[in-house]
């Protein structure tokens, strides 16, 4: 008898939290986004803004402060580079010593994030951070999704300048430089196809510099 009601006692208790975790579960997932959110921009140490993001990571779960900041990112680019033939792609940032932070502002939140290891301050005017406007959010948000999907050739072309094919129908042909687009990381090759010279449109990554 002393077992079954043990046996009950155990089954009610076990199934108590069951039921409050998919509570909490769902409430978790049904949680809306802190709609008074706005993206700052802090100054950093050079060298140290990896640093300062998980630093800055690890306070707001040590203060319980995620309703508050939400993301912290460092915009960078992905840069493809040519040595010895081969394409190496690495992470540059777009602006070394600054970190985006995204939070909804007030006096604790901002001595968190001022108080932060490496942290000098934040961009705005005066004492007053300015967050940015969407504008500006969307272009470096955006930037850095579209870097990261298409890495940039770190690779300096000049007119007059002699390169050989690498890829598409013209593979292997030598030709000159007419035009270097460096926004659409494109150029106007001159190739001399059949005794003529002809422009070819070439994106960065399809020549190489003839040594």
């Amino acid at each position: 008898m002393q077992d079954e009601e043990k046996n009950e006692v155990a089954t009610s208790t076990a199934g108590e939290p069951q039921t409050a975790g998919a509570e909490g579960a769902a409430a978790t997932a049904e949680a809306p986004r802190n709609p008074n959110m706005k993206w700052y921009i802090i100054h950093s140490y050079s060298g140290f803004e990896r640093k300062v993001k998980e630093s800055l990571e690890s306070r707001v779960a040590a203060f319980g402060l995620q309703d508050k900041i939400g993301k912290v990112l460092i915009p960078t680019e992905s840069v493809t580079e040519v040595r010895g033939g081969k394409k190496y792609t690495s992470e540059r940032m777009f602006y070394p010593g600054y970190v985006l932070v995204e939070m909804d502002m007030d006096d604790h939140v901002w001595h968190v994030v001022k108080s932060t290891p490496r942290v000098t301050g934040f961009v705005g005017t005066g004492q007053q951070p300015t967050p940015l406007s969407e504008e500006e959010v969307q272009h470096i948000v955006y930037k850095v999704a579209d870097s990261r999907e298409k890495p940039k050739l770190k690779v300096k072309f000049e007119k007059q300048e002699s390169v050989r094919i690498t890829e598409g129908p013209f593979a292997s042909f030598t030709g000159i430089v007419d035009e270097v687009n460096e926004d659409r990381e494109t150029l106007k090759v001159m190739v001399t196809i059949f005794g003529r010279s002809t422009p070819v449109e070439l994106e960065f990554n399809q020549v190489e510099k003839v040594a």
